[in-house]
């Protein structure tokens, strides 16, 4: 019997190189920048580090990066789950219309989502006459940019859920309805349960890109010091005016965000891959 070669059978040479190339190009662009960053926020030693994320302004972005984060995780989680169980259940007009807004916030750069909410509810904007006179702030306030954070943010949980969900099928919920179980009981004792691991996955992306976004919140933010900078706008303006280790220390905090991401992420993929 003639034994023919596998395709991804190359000379040890070839795969040799391959892999050098891309563990060059991980190192140079991802390991090395980040162990900087972490180099250069502890180079003056702990109690400088300490005292630049522990300073008033720091305190203020930090605490509204957490708030902003709070408020839009749990949103993103009802709708990621409720768009992912309709498109992955359920026959309907505008599936392919809903799919597709999903996917926007991808193709559109967060520069222009932020701009996109300046023109609806700046003060020049369509809505911002209407909502001064009742009172309400939308733009370069907590607000905007919480409606910021949710338009760059909530594909994430969607995006792992339908996937997962189309590949189940509908055969135990339709079973469980013939059974005469209700549409929550359906969701609480199979639907839920079956995703639960992207479910927590979407979640910790999610998380992760609300609390480091800096492009849409950079425009309806408004740059006020203490009042609505994000740690991410923060870091910029330490920056800016050349407070470097300060800057750093206030980055490492984002860079140690990531590494546990990358860890839970990691761990819940070894939970996926268990439970299949």
């Amino acid at each position: 019997m003639q034994v023919h070669p596998s395709a991804t059978a190359e000379p040890a040479l070839v795969r040799r190189v391959l892999t050098g190339i891309a563990l060059l190009f991980i190192v140079g662009t991802l390991v090395l920048p980040l162990l900087m960053v972490l180099y250069e926020a502890f180079r003056s030693g702990w109690s400088v580090y300490q005292a630049s994320i522990t300073e008033a302004d720091a305190l203020a972005a930090i605490k509204l990066t957490l708030l902003v984060a709070v408020i839009v995780v749990p949103l993103n989680l009802l709708f990621g789950v409720a768009a992912a169980w309709a498109v992955a259940k359920f026959d309907f007009t505008g599936k392919r219309v809903l799919m597709t807004l999903i996917d926007l916030p991808f193709s559109v750069s967060p520069v222009i989502a932020g701009l996109m909410f300046i023109l609806l509810f700046g003060t020049e904007g369509w809505f911002g006459d209407s909502l001064a006179q009742l009172g309400i702030q939308v733009v370069f306030s907590v607000p905007g940019i919480v409606l910021a954070t949710v338009f760059v943010t909530f594909p994430f949980v969607a995006r792992e859920l339908i996937p997962l969900m189309q590949s189940q099928g509908t055969d135990e919920e339709e079973a469980a309805r013939m059974l005469g179980a209700s549409g929550w009981r359906i969701f609480y004792s199979i639907t839920l349960p079956n995703i639960k691991w992207a479910l927590l996955y979407g979640v910790i992306l999610c998380n992760a890109r609300a609390m480091g976004d800096f492009g849409a919140v950079s425009v309806v933010s408004g740059h006020i010091r203490g009042l609505t900078n994000t740690l991410p706008l923060h870091v910029e303006v330490l920056y800016n005016e050349y407070q470097f280790t300060a800057a750093f220390a206030c980055a490492s905090l984002l860079a140690l965000l990531a590494i546990v991401t990358l860890i839970i992420k990691e761990l819940l993929q070894r939970h996926q891959s268990v439970g299949r």
